[in-house]
């Protein structure tokens, strides 16, 4: 399996010969578009820098919305949340998506508003690699996303949804939640199986493709 960050939320996994990209963005996101074509994309709400799927090449299944779902050796699981902390008061609702394929758990937690309760915890279950965002104002922040990691206890931490210089808008740098822990690995993709997982555990910072 091999887990590229694009910018923003979006990510793109190619797992079981198959691509799958995660709340796709267009342009005016400030990142480069992803040209290659997509078999499979998830959607966690229905803002522009999270559902841009008329920009995907190829005909990619769009899964948007809580429920299980299964596709050619890939299961995909949405759970409910909000992308604030009034239950959707002020910005609305958001799925959080659980990918599971070769034997490995990711979890991608969208625009999450707020942090789970333990029930909701005990409902996702075990997460290899947790896709999570730390850049506040429009999710939760660096110490929110620090207290949900060790309520999850993923193996992998990957941080997504912070500032950097092409970023249309303002968020919060990486480095408020990076410095919470002891050591931060950074890498252009990660490549990963079921065998090598343990042996990576912590938080990796991924690079985004830049033109």
């Amino acid at each position: 399996m091999k887990i590229r960050w694009l910018g923003h939320a979006c990510f793109y996994i190619e797992t079981e010969g198959k691509g799958l990209i995660t709340d796709p963005f267009d342009e005016k996101l400030g990142y480069p578009p992803f040209e290659q074509e997509i078999d499979i994309a998830t959607v966690s709400h229905e803002h522009w820098d999270h559902n841009a799927v008329h920009v995907l090449r190829g005909k990619p299944r769009v899964i948007r919305g809580t429920g299980q779902y299964e596709t050619e050796g890939i299961r995909i699981n949405g759970f409910p949340s909000f992308h604030d902390k009034k239950q959707g008061a002020d910005r609305g609702q958001n799925t959080i998506f659980k990918i599971s394929a070769e034997g490995l758990d990711i979890l991608h937690l969208g625009d999450l508003g707020h942090l789970l309760l333990q029930e909701e915890i005990d409902l996702i279950g075990h997460v290899d690699i947790l896709l999570i965002p730390v850049g506040g104002t429009f999710t939760i922040d660096a110490d929110e996303a620090f207290e949900l990691v060790e309520k999850l206890q993923p193996g992998i931490i990957i941080p997504m949804h912070f500032d950097t210089p092409h970023l249309s808008f303002d968020l919060a740098p990486v480095e408020a939640f990076t410095a919470k822990f002891d050591k931060t690995v950074k890498r252009p993709y990660l490549e990963v199986d079921k065998g090598s997982v343990q042996g990576l555990h912590g938080v990796i910072v991924l690079d985004y493709l830049q033109r």
